[in-house]
């Protein structure tokens, strides 16, 4: 039957049976919905019979029970998988399901790619729209400023340099009204040009600028608005910047979320970056587990004190390899590397890194670059104290060195160049914090090859 929603529902021993089998029966009268099959989630309270083979005669379809007194997630996987379900209907209810189960429940089922709902909510994946003609992977965070757009930089400019011929379409809360492209492969992309773009009314710090300055390929800017808990975005049209992906001279996609939002692309693979800075119950509860899970590639950043010690970074690769143990796992710190020669200049180094890692960044220029860090700032998302902090080194440098972050065009480039100093941008590369991890190299092209695969297959 066409548009049939093939249904499993979870069911509990503190409902009588007669209750529970007039909800199944409720939904089974409905043309639409076709009761697969049920997975009893645990309570005894009302049930008199706890035999399978009596419970599924009674309620008219097959039941599978929780082979132990733990809510059985993985019974819940298995038989998505058996019955080929769409959606899974939640009839249980406290105490057998609280608030955490149910998340862990929603992380599970929406992981398959399908629909958890109950009474009063509806949890969905996020739209997977297939629309590419080419290979591709996805880029996506648990949150903002974990450093997707340095990943992304460093994944394009790593398969270009491979031969990939790779193109990247970014989406974010400033991007064009329409997709843009950004020809990275051709345009002289310095201070001038973005002060210039920036003064047209571009936002000329948007992720695809970025990109475009830092990997020298072609880029594909989009717009996004919302951000749901799943990472669902209300508006965007990167539905019109894959459409133009595949027009391009590219062989190659990779699409780069915005915060924790997903962009809404059917890729063959995936790369998902964690802060190793985030609280870590972020990670392991409400949709964290869901972002995690869909890996190939996990990446963790900022894996270094004051942001994270060693006992919490073991304790986010342990939960890694609980929730996808299929994927491989690389903690990272990012390192900057100046677009310009800095020798033997004092240099004003502006970072949204946070201030208590930024003794580090300082000691790195100085040792990699041979400069004199005069001065820094945290302050590029907040231009009053960005500007506050440029005021006192101004006079006392040669350089501006920036990322290209927030105000780091209308603020810290258009202010330098007025008061006559040299804007040098700066990339954020990141680091395996040892070499007891996977080789990030490597790793990122066996996930290129493995996408390629995966469309030709």
């Amino acid at each position: 039957m066409k548009g049939l929603n093939k249904m499993l529902c979870l069911v509990d021993g503190e409902h009588y049976l007669p209750v529970t089998k007039e909800a199944i029966d409720t939904l089974n009268k409905l043309e639409h919905i076709d009761i697969a099959a049920a997975v009893f989630i645990g309570g005894t309270e009302k049930l008199r019979d706890d035999s399978e083979e009596s419970y599924s005669e009674k309620l008219g379809t097959p039941v599978q029970f929780a082979k132990d007194n733990d809510i059985p997630y993985d019974i819940i996987v298995d038989m998505i998988r058996k019955y080929d379900i769409d959606t899974v209907m939640d009839l249980s209810d406290e105490p057998i399901l609280d608030y955490p189960k149910r998340f862990k429940i929603a992380c599970k089922v929406l992981n398959e790619g399908i629909t958890y709902k109950g009474p009063d909510f509806k949890f969905e994946p996020t739209s997977q729209y297939e629309i590419m003609e080419k290979p591709s992977l996805t880029i996506l965070g648990t949150g903002k400023r974990i450093g997707k757009t340095a990943v992304s930089g460093f994944v394009s400019r790593l398969i270009d340099k491979n031969g990939y011929n790779p193109c990247v379409i970014a989406m974010g809360r400033g991007g064009p009204e329409e997709p843009e492209i950004v020809h990275g492969e051709e345009l002289e992309i310095n201070a001038e040009f973005l002060l210039e773009q920036s003064e047209k009314g571009v936002h000329a710090a948007s992720d695809h600028w970025e990109d475009a300055l830092m990997s020298r390929i072609l880029t594909i800017g989009c717009r996004r608005c919302g951000g749901g808990m799943a990472g669902e975005v209300f508006l965007t049209n990167m539905k019109k910047g894959a459409k133009l992906a595949n027009e391009v001279d590219s062989e190659f996609a990779i699409f780069e979320g915005s915060g924790a939002a997903i962009p809404p692309i059917k890729t063959d693979k995936k790369i998902v970056l964690i802060g190793a800075n985030q609280p870590i119950e972020n990670l392991t509860t409400y949709f964290g587990p869901y972002r995690v899970g869909l890996g190939d590639l996990v990446i963790l950043t900022m894996c270094e004190e004051p942001m994270a010690d060693e006992t919490k970074i073991k304790k986010i690769e342990e939960f890694v390899a609980e929730v996808n143990p299929n994927a491989t796992v690389i903690s990272t710190v990012f390192r900057p590397k100046p677009l310009g020669d800095l020798t033997n200049k004092k240099v004003l180094f502006a970072t949204t890194a946070p201030e208590s890692v930024k003794y580090k960044l300082v000691d790195y220029l100085e040792d990699s670059y041979g400069c004199e860090v005069v001065g820094t700032t945290a302050h590029l998302s907040n231009r009053p104290l960005l500007r506050q902090d440029m005021e006192k080194y101004m006079d006392k440098v040669d350089v501006m060195l920036t990322e290209l972050k927030a105000a780091a065009v209308d603020v810290a480039t258009k202010d330098a160049i007025a008061h006559g100093l040299e804007v040098v941008y700066c990339d954020n590369i990141p680091v395996a914090i040892s070499d007891t991890y996977p080789d990030l190299t490597k790793s990122v092209i066996e996930i290129v090859d493995s996408a390629i695969d995966s469309f030709n297959c």
